[in-house]
């Protein structure tokens, strides 16, 4: 957060420009805005308190707000006028995150009420090739999936044939699966998703998965291992199983829906988009219709609820940072974004980014879909895994056993440039003047 404040501390006129308001203008210390200190302890504190996570990070929201209230404003005016403007400008983000975390987490347990990961150890190999392979799956299913969904789905399947016993390790590369599988994809995450709308080609955004597969043998391979050595997988499935096809046809309804309102609101009504979460509201009007075919396993919700505010309080922090412009664009500036998303809100470095131009967009996409893998809390895949593996809420234990994801980010990065090489992307014409925080899903890696 300390680079953040560095490189991203922007003029009072710049923020004007990007507002279109009289913009607030931060204090600094040692020439870091204090808006950036403040979030930097408040992630600290996270990183320390893992146990009270949404204690410190609700705490942290509120010395923001008050520091802001009482000297600087907000973006869109000073004091509860300001405040309420802001909250109003991000509140179609918060309630489709919302929305899409609850919902996942019903849909996860309809998935596994259909016992198909009961099923899982009959077609995956055994030894540690199994749960490559498990990953592999997450992967391919986040390229056309909600990321919340992949790794929720790919946790149901983890914890049926690992017995329960699932290694960290493992948990942080099924986020990163589920976050990079759909880096290369224009319908896989919502970073992608705005490129698209904006104009670029998604043929620009597919070569990602050069990057995104080479770092998967990176991350895959050690964490299969991992899992291997701590649980390995059930060879063969219970017999006499009996697959629940009404829970499987609520989960594939659900996701059906939700794809489908993603790709027809985006392409032909993306100022709804601003208004309504459409996508989030998609998937409880499934949910909902289906229960009186499978009742949703609603104990669930208290804690998910938990991990679900916490997220909402760590997008609202990011939100009210004093980001409004980029460096220049270069490959060193997409990498860094990287880093940056893994606590960072990705979907406003997006945007900045297409506004500014002049990227590699592939580059970019797999930065911004991959980088929130590397934190637990760093993107909405791994907040929505934690609410199922509590254990993971660790950044010690995630960095220390998840290694593998930080150095898989690097590697694939320098893999694609050596073998693509950086091509700035020509001035795109874009189709729709794409708001901030017109589409949003995730925090950090999509």
């Amino acid at each position: 957060m300390l680079i953040a404040a560095v490189v991203w501390g922007a003029s009072p006129a710049a923020a004007a420009t990007a507002t279109g308001t009289s913009a607030a203008q931060p204090m600094f210390v040692f020439g870091i805005p204090v808006d950036f200190i403040l979030f930097a302890l408040t992630l600290i504190g996270v990183a320390i308190f893992h146990h009270k996570t949404l204690q410190v990070a609700l705490t942290g929201l509120a010395a923001i707000i008050i520091y802001k209230l009482a000297f600087t404003g907000f973006k869109f005016g000073p004091g509860l006028g300001g405040l309420g403007l802001h909250m109003q400008h991000e509140a179609v983000v918060l309630a489709n995150l919302f929305l899409l975390l609850m919902g996942f987490a019903i849909l996860s347990r309809h998935f596994e009420n259909s016992r198909v990961p009961d099923e899982m150890p009959a077609f995956l190999p055994d030894g540690w090739k199994g749960g490559l392979a498990l990953l592999a799956i997450v992967f391919v299913l986040s390229s056309f999936l909600d990321n919340i969904a992949a790794a929720l789905i790919g946790g149901t399947m983890a914890r049926h044939v690992f017995r329960g016993k699932v290694h960290i390790g493992y948990l942080a590369a099924i986020v990163a699966a589920s976050n990079a599988g759909g880096s290369g994809s224009v319908v896989g995450d919502t970073t992608t998703t705005m490129m698209w709308i904006d104009g670029i080609s998604p043929l620009s955004v597919l070569k990602a998965y050069v990057a995104a597969i080479a770092g998967f043998l990176i991350y895959g391979i050690p964490a299969a291992l991992q899992q291997h050595r701590y649980s390995p997988i059930l060879k063969d499935a219970p017999r006499g199983l009996k697959i629940d096809w009404p829970s499987l046809a609520i989960v594939a309804a659900i996701l059906v829906i939700a794809i489908g309102a993603n790709v027809t609101a985006n392409l032909k009504y993306p100022a709804l988009l601003d208004i309504v979460p459409v996508i989030g509201l998609a998937v409880w009007i499934v949910i909902l219709a289906a229960a009186p075919v499978r009742q949703p396993d609603w104990k669930i919700m208290p804690e998910t609820f938990k991990g679900t505010i916490f997220l909402l309080a760590l997008v609202t922090n990011a939100s009210l940072m004093p980001v409004e412009q980029l460096p220049l664009a270069s490959w060193q500036t997409a990498l860094g974004l990287g880093f940056l998303s893994s606590v960072f809100d990705n979907i406003p470095l997006t945007a900045l980014a297409l506004k500014q131009g002049g990227y590699d967009w592939g580059f970019l996409a797999y930065a911004v879909g991959f980088g929130g893998s590397m934190i637990w809390f760093g993107s909405s895949a791994g907040v929505a895994l934690s609410n199922m593996y509590p254990e993971a809420k660790s950044v010690g234990r995630w960095l220390r056993h998840g290694w593998h994801v930080a150095v898989a980010y690097v590697v694939g990065f320098f893999v694609m440039l050596a073998i693509l090489g950086w091509n700035a992307d020509a001035p795109h014409k874009k189709r729709v003047d794409l708001p901030t925080h017109s589409i949003h899903m995730t925090l950090g890696g999509a």
